[in-house]
């Protein structure tokens, strides 16, 4: 069976967004990039720094109430849907919950090829690419490194301290069922 979905998990800063524009540049049928960050902006602007909602604290944690869980639900199943519905996807997330959030994604995606690709950065260049963004709060990069791995099962990881998005996602697309 053929690959369907791409799952590109890791920290805030760890280059998930570079290597999904990467990936779309190579693998040769077209792929549509969907991103966690997408979702929180197509919120209304009310659950931004809410705490139905999403969270932001000042030393980069990030916390989610009910709102939020909701449209995630929605947002994860609207995605399943579309690649069974044929569109080749890359998701580029962070699970906050370690293996818990890993396996919201598989009940969703049940039945789909996927490829579980961990995206990892050392926490110092994470936190620099962090504050060369500057679109971050600071701190997130450093709390979210290691958490967001824990326990989840990957079938490729990547690590982009040292090595260019292309290069990551040349290698995750050698492991693309054609």
């Amino acid at each position: 069976m053929a690959t369907s979905v791409i799952v590109l998990n890791g920290g805030s800063s760890s280059g998930k967004s570079g290597i999904s524009r990467c990936l779309q540049a190579v693998l040769p049928d077209p792929w549509l990039a969907l991103s966690v960050d997408t979702m929180v902006e197509a919120m209304p602007a009310s659950m931004r720094a809410s705490d139905a909602g999403i969270n932001f604290a000042p030393d980069g944690r990030v916390d989610v109430g009910p709102a939020f869980l909701t449209l995630d639900a929605a947002w994860t199943a609207g995605i399943a849907a579309m690649a069974r519905a044929g569109a080749r996807v890359i998701v580029d997330d962070v699970f906050l919950g370690g293996a818990a959030s890993q396996q919201r994604w598989q009940n969703v995606f049940a039945g789909l090829e996927v490829l579980w690709v961990g995206v990892r950065c050392d926490s110092a260049v994470a936190t620099g690419r962090e504050i060369a963004r500057g679109d971050r709060v600071r701190g997130m990069a450093a709390l979210q490194a290691e958490v967001v791995h824990e326990d989840v099962v990957y079938d490729l990881v990547v690590d982009t301290t040292h090595t260019e998005s292309l290069v990551c996602a040349q290698t995750i697309a050698a492991r693309v069922r054609r």
